[in-house]
């Protein structure tokens, strides 16, 4: 196998929330970046209720090549102190209406579109996935949402799905990319009084959704430290028990290793 080929692994470190550090091919990149204390954080006129702090702060989690944000509309997923970080990063993948309200080095990544970040011995690609932060036809109340998915020559292919709630939306994926080394789920099932609906995947919906992605590892996001999950780590393993792959809860402040070659 050529030098460029070999495969190399992804590192998860999992910081709370939809919050995580990913190491991969020599960059490294910073998911959904949350890093307020507990409480109340207002959106529009309501609050969304924070009860875990973040075990890693700006200074800890230091410079990332690229952070991935889902989306900027709501604090669970991007708050004070990861606007800050945002501000200060060299760049920032996320959806064209964060891009335009946040500026800087916030840039849209639209859907099916990719941009190549450099590494050592190659290139990180990473594209822009659809979303859907509900049932069919509330966007215009929940806003945009991006997911995006990893890939180079040997880098273990990689989802990391952003607020889905969708199953169609992961089947769409899959028929471009599956099968996928790794998914990033994020889960939970938020509900709020803005709808009466799943906001995301929940438990059972997750298990599926790695199923059709054809995944061989899964590490669940955003299913816990907000009070508006409907469903958490109590409710993940079960959906999960007969998954053939590596299904990685990880603790906050946990971290796994995984490679292309990973099967269970």
């Amino acid at each position: 196998m050529p030098e460029s080929l070999e495969p190399e692994s992804l590192t998860v470190r999992y910081l709370g929330g939809p919050t995580a550090v990913l190491e991969i091919g020599g960059l490294r990149l910073l998911v959904d970046p949350t890093f307020d204390g507990p409480g109340e954080h207002p959106v529009g006129d309501r609050a969304l209720t924070k009860t875990m702090a973040a075990v890693a702060g700006p200074d800890e989690v230091g410079p990332v090549d690229a952070v991935l944000l889902s989306h900027d509309q709501h604090p669970d997923n991007l708050d004070d102190g990861g606007r800050a970080y945002v501000a200060r990063a060299p760049l920032t993948l996320s959806t064209r209406a964060a891009a335009e309200r946040l500026g800087g080095g916030v840039r849209a990544l639209p859907n099916w579109e990719h941009t190549d970040l450099p590494r050592p011995g190659g290139t990180l690609r990473i594209t822009g996935v659809p979303a859907q932060h509900g049932p069919d036809g509330t966007e215009h109340l929940t806003g945009p949402v991006t997911g995006f998915v990893l890939s180079g020559d040997g880098l273990p292919t990689t989802y990391v799905s952003g607020d889905n709630a969708s199953l169609d939306v992961v089947r769409e994926i899959a028929g471009r990319f599956a099968p996928f080394d790794v998914a990033l789920l994020f889960a939970g099932a938020a509900r709020t009084p803005l709808l009466d609906a799943d906001l995301t995947l929940g438990s059972a919906e997750a298990a599926e959704a790695a199923a059709i992605l054809g995944a061989r590892q899964v590490v669940p996001l955003h299913f816990e430290g907000w009070a508006h999950f409907s469903q958490g780590r109590d409710t993940l393993a079960e959906p999960f028990a007969g998954f053939s792959g590596g299904f990685h809860l990880l603790e906050p402040g946990g971290r796994v290793t995984l490679s292309s070659l990973d099967k269970a």
